[in-house]
């Protein structure tokens, strides 16, 4: 196991350090999202330009790359193959973004950056929800919920500070995020590897030796239980991904182009936003998600995020909207 002179990273410690990559990976998402008017004015970005930088973000293909080699490799190397090299490529990626003066170097920070996401976020979720005490699971992974809700919260504050400085600003926000992906990257090389997968590649050795293999695609689509959370994950994911996708990514522009907001009104309405679903993992999800139904919380959100479009598509963008949204 690899430590940090003589200690380890566990307990309450492990989740937060894990967890923490929600922020900057969320992060990265936001910070590209209030800086793309000044990324647009500055390199002179037609629709066209401005359309592949937001579908090859952290937001959108970019990710859905990184998640999709990510998760093969952290089901045959371990969590701790993905927590060793993803935040390195994650500094990469930001930094170049930080430094970029055209429009390739941003492009390329922002793929670097989305794999790196796309790769991390899986890893992160799975790693906290093995390794959580059963009696406390939904409040250890209410951390990276935690995490990926205070990651944007900050960063539209800090673009709202930092407004006067322009481009200068924005990349004094991907700083940011690139120092602290080297402190929980650092953290993080005293995290033991995940009980569980440890305990699935003993058995699958075992199977081998024995000759009793099987195929874990059959497996997945065999018992039923795993074809109903397949099938529940595919149905939300495809379709509130598209709902999250334009909220975190495309929603300070559409502010800004379509409901006439100063780009610092637009951050601030975000960072509100962003504050509110903070504290609502604290209060809801990671103090009542252990205690009460998870299924009655989750009816309770997707019937507020309904009622919350049905808003802000029917009465025009303006402020009453707004703050009802």
């Amino acid at each position: 196991m690899a430590k940090i002179g003589s200690k380890s990273t566990t307990g309450w410690k492990a989740t937060i350090s894990v967890a923490m990559a929600n922020y900057i990976e969320a992060g990265s998402i936001i910070a590209a999202a209030s800086s793309l008017t000044m990324w647009q004015a500055y390199l002179h970005l037609n629709s066209l330009t401005v359309g592949l930088l937001s579908a090859l973000s952290a937001n959108a293909f970019g990710a859905a790359i990184g998640a999709l080699f990510g998760g093969y490799l952290c089901d045959k190397y371990g969590r701790k193959f993905i927590y060793a090299y993803d935040l390195l490529f994650y500094m990469l990626g930001v930094l170049l973004i930080a430094v970029s003066f055209n429009f390739p170097m941003l492009l390329i920070g922002t793929i670097i950056t989305g794999v790196a996401v796309g790769a991390g976020v899986p890893a992160s979720w799975t790693y906290i929800a093995e390794e959580a005490p059963h009696s406390k699971r939904a409040a250890h992974v209410g951390t990276a919920q935690l995490a990926w809700s205070t990651g944007p919260m900050i960063t539209f504050l800090l673009a709202v500070l930092l407004t006067p400085l322009g481009l200068l600003g924005s990349r004094i926000i991907f700083l940011h995020l690139l120092v602290i992906a080297f402190i929980t990257w650092y953290i993080r090389q005293g995290l033991s590897e995940s009980t569980i997968w440890k305990e699935g590649k003993k058995q699958a050795e075992k199977e081998r030796n024995t000759k009793k293999t099987s195929s874990t695609l059959k497996d997945l689509f065999s018992l039923k239980v795993n074809r109903q959370a397949l099938f529940l994950l595919i149905g939300i994911y495809l379709f509130w991904n598209l709902t999250a996708g334009a909220m975190g990514y495309f929603m300070p522009y559409i502010y800004q182009n379509v409901g006439g907001l100063t780009g610092e009104q637009a951050n601030l309405l975000q960072a509100f936003l962003w504050g509110l679903t903070v504290l609502t993992t604290y209060l809801v999800f990671m103090k009542l998600g252990d205690k009460f139904s998870r299924r009655l919380l989750f009816g309770i959100g997707a019937i507020m995020g309904i009622a919350a479009w049905l808003i802000l598509t029917y009465t025009g963008m303006n402020w009453f909207s707004l703050f009802a949204f």
